[in-house]
């Protein structure tokens, strides 16, 4: 081979690499469009990043000119076998809606036993409960513009998959709504990372939850870290990736020490497995 051919090789090869980093750079997450999945939905290429909306709410977008990427949470409660439609803007002003095919996939039930107040609540706890609901359906709609680091997430501790993302969960023989994260079993104290770089949006004590810390990475994706023994960070606080923010514990609606490990994306919970490397 000429070093002019070699040379022109290796320019073609950058530039792809260049696109591929714009493109795929930020390791999309694993594209699974069923019930509690991500859908992954090209939108072409433009000089600047369309908007694309679902229902009336930002989703997140990916790449660069050459090509741009919606990356669509999918709630649990979405019928299977059905269809979405989002709605994108391209910077020419011209719009469009593009459909979303929603496959079928079967969770497994999990039966759980907890202290009967954590189930059938009093009034004192529903009313907390509901007032904190209300102030965590805010908190999950936050969108900011920038663009996360990095969508490919690394697990936050050390410790065993002991409970998967979207199980029929009932506890003490009463059916509840779906396991909305993951469950990484740990002893107690085992330090709690960030899952990548991002900011504190909240911190607190929640009944179901306990210590509680959600991460705001951009764009709609949130990271949720439940059940904590401790929380090293306060509100407004910016983290790298791999910052100690806490430590597992049992606090909350527990049978053990674990970490509850939650992603939202677009304000709705989705499989962290299809972000973990």
């Amino acid at each position: 081979m000429s070093r002019r051919v070699l040379l022109k090789a290796m320019a073609a090869l950058s530039a792809w690499l260049v696109f591929a980093e714009g493109v795929f750079g930020r390791a999309l997450p694993r594209a699974s469009a069923v019930p509690g999945g991500v859908a992954i939905v090209p939108l072409g290429p433009s000089s600047e990043a369309p908007v694309a909306m679902l229902k009336g709410r930002r989703l997140m977008v990916a790449g660069d000119a050459q090509g741009w990427k919606a990356i669509i949470g999918i709630k649990l409660s979405t019928k299977e076998d059905s269809s979405l439609k989002i709605s994108v803007k391209r910077p020419d002003g011209t719009s469009v809606e593009l459909p979303v095919a929603v496959g079928s996939k079967q969770y497994a039930t999990q039966e759980l036993t907890v202290k009967p107040g954590q189930v059938n609540l009093s009034e004192e706890n529903l009313a907390r409960y509901r007032h904190e609901s209300a102030h965590l359906k805010k908190i999950r709609s936050t969108f900011s513009e920038i663009l996360p680091a990095s969508l490919s997430l690394m697990q936050p501790c050390k410790g065993v998959r002991s409970s998967s993302f979207g199980l029929r969960r009932v506890f003490n023989g009463e059916a509840r709504n779906p396991h909305s994260g993951m469950d990484l079993a740990a002893p107690e104290g085992t330090p709690v990372l960030a899952s990548a770089a991002g900011v504190v949006i909240d911190r607190g004590d929640y009944f179901f939850n306990g210590n509680m810390i959600i991460l705001d990475h951009g764009q709609g994706l949130l990271t949720l870290y439940a059940h904590l023994s401790a929380m090293d960070v306060n509100v407004g606080d910016q983290v790298e990736a791999g910052a100690q923010i806490g430590r597992v514990g049992t606090t909350g609606r527990v049978t053990g020490a674990h970490l509850h490990f939650g992603v939202y994306l677009n304000a709705v919970p989705v499989d962290p497995a299809l972000f973990l490397s």
